[in-house]
């Protein structure tokens, strides 16, 4: 009598393959969307800090700062999407073995570029790039330490993002949002500790809160480092392999990677240009802080969310995709989309009929912004709608290897046509705040009905990964 031996046990989740198609996507969005909210509140309650403790020029340094810092990390970073794309298709094909080479590239690249580029490059270039936004002198001086605080130690942060998005892509959200609310917190309590000062700890002011975040980083990272050696995540690194670069592994990080860097760049530089816009208007300062606090705070809510399950669309798919099941994908992206549009729906409504309310939470009471505030909130309750869509199949279309795509897509939709509406009325006649906020629901329709569009057309299904064959043979027809 012969026996067949079963087959050895996964060790992903094949609920995500196999199960229904809405608690998959659930199952890794909410923990991220979690996620994000946490790491938002702990901006603001730096600012709240540093705003009263140091003064607005604390504020202005560290928001000065970040702008410059987010635009480096977004492109380093974007080799995680690269590594993302790996992970969810072996992971889909039960490959354990290249999973976690793809995971080790990754760290190696990651400790690499923050140790070998960032840290002696960010050190010596910071003053000029303070200089390069204009940085006012006193706003300068708080902000040059902050900044090379920062870059010189960020090997702990990079850690932590391509962890994140190794686990999430493995399948496995719950991990990064229980480090990620470890951080958030270890975080918070240094700041109060290093910005103000306690005991024999003297105040550090603005740098404390550089500080504070890079030991929060280094600490989780460290600790990472050690469950990734010894096992028991769902991603680890490979033991009985040679522990030296993969350059086939590291240029597909790139040849997936780059796109997204590229985008998030062209972003940043088309929100900059946009803010130059709005302080062109006849009522400029209540313009930007409306803008401020409605798009850059309030509007975040449908961010926040809709990128949790932008992520979870792209892992979902990835999988699906590399378990040879294609239309699961495509429907799993699908479902994502629905959630993400009933959230939208929801805070939209609170825009449109709470304007006023909401505003006062953040102390803006004054009749101009008020007024400016309430008319921006209310094409968001719309944008919204459209933006929280476009995420989701953005997500879907990376998930599944199409990083070129999303690219194309915000560079036309979220830089030419809303600053190319802005420019046009502007040289015709007196551009209005009315306007800027239709231009910004124009891009976001645009990205929403071309990301839609490119997806449905289905052609990331050809899409190949294969470690075992040279980087070549990676094509997108």
């Amino acid at each position: 009598m012969s026996t067949t031996a079963a087959p050895a046990p996964s060790r992903y989740d094949r609920s995500i393959t196999e199960g229904p198609l809405r608690s998959a996507v659930w199952k890794i969005a909410w923990p991220t969307m979690l996620t994000n909210i946490v790491g938002g509140m702990q901006g603001i309650i730096d600012h709240v800090l540093v705003g009263h403790l140091v003064g607005f020029r604390g504020n202005a340094a560290i928001g000065v700062s970040n702008q410059i810092f987010i635009v480096v990390i977004v492109f380093i970073t974007s080799l995680f999407t690269g590594m993302s794309v790996l992970v969810a298709r072996f992971a889909g094909a039960g490959q354990e073995e290249k999973v976690d080479a793809t995971v080790y590239q990754a760290f190696l690249t990651a400790v690499f570029i923050a140790l070998g580029i960032m840290a002696p490059i960010g050190y010596f270039l910071a003053p000029t790039l303070l200089d390069f936004v204009h940085a006012a002198p006193l706003v300068k001086a708080e902000a040059l330490p902050f900044l090379r605080i920062m870059f010189m130690f960020s090997s702990g942060m990079l850690v932590f993002y391509m962890l994140g998005g190794a686990l999430r892509s493995a399948g496995d959200a719950r991990t990064p949002m229980v480090l990620g609310l470890s951080l958030t917190i270890l975080n918070i309590a240094l700041n109060i500790v290093l910005i103000r000062g306690l005991g024999p700890i003297p105040a550090f002011g603005t740098r404390g809160s550089a500080m504070g975040t890079s030991i929060a980083s280094g600490l989780v990272a460290v600790y990472a480092m050690i469950k990734l050696w010894g096992g028991g995540w769902v991603v680890s690194f490979p033991r009985g392999r040679a522990m030296r670069p993969d350059w086939v592994i590291i240029r597909q990080l790139f040849k997936f990677g780059l796109p997204t860097g590229i985008q998030g760049i062209a972003m940043n530089v088309g929100g900059v240009l946009m803010l130059s816009f709005i302080g062109s208007l006849a009522q400029s300062a209540a313009a930007q802080a409306a803008f401020a606090i409605s798009y850059g705070q309030l509007f975040s809510l449908i961010t926040w969310t809709s990128v949790g399950l932008m992520g979870a669309a792209a892992a979902v798919a990835g999988q699906n995709l590399g378990a040879g099941k294609p239309e699961r994908a495509k429907d799993a992206v699908h479902v994502a989309a629905q959630i993400a549009l009933s959230g939208a729906a929801v805070l939209g409504l609170c825009f449109f009929f709470l304007p006023a309310q909401l505003l006062a939470v953040f102390g803006m009471h004054e009749p101009a912004v008020v007024a400016i505030g309430t008319q921006l909130l209310r094409v968001l309750g719309v944008s919204g709608l459209f933006i929280a869509t476009a995420l989701t199949y953005t997500g879907g279309l990376q998930g599944t290897g199409d990083t070129k795509s999303p690219l194309f897509i915000s560079v036309v939709s979220q830089v030419a046509v809303p600053l190319g509406i802005c420019f046009v009325i502007r040289s015709m006649g007196e551009l209005r705040p009315i306007h800027i906020w239709s231009a910004i629901l124009v891009g976001h329709a645009t990205r929403c009905l071309l990301s839609m569009y490119r997806f449905n057309q289905g052609k990331w299904r050809s899409i190949v990964v294969d470690t075992s064959t040279p980087v070549r043979a990676l094509k997108v027809s």
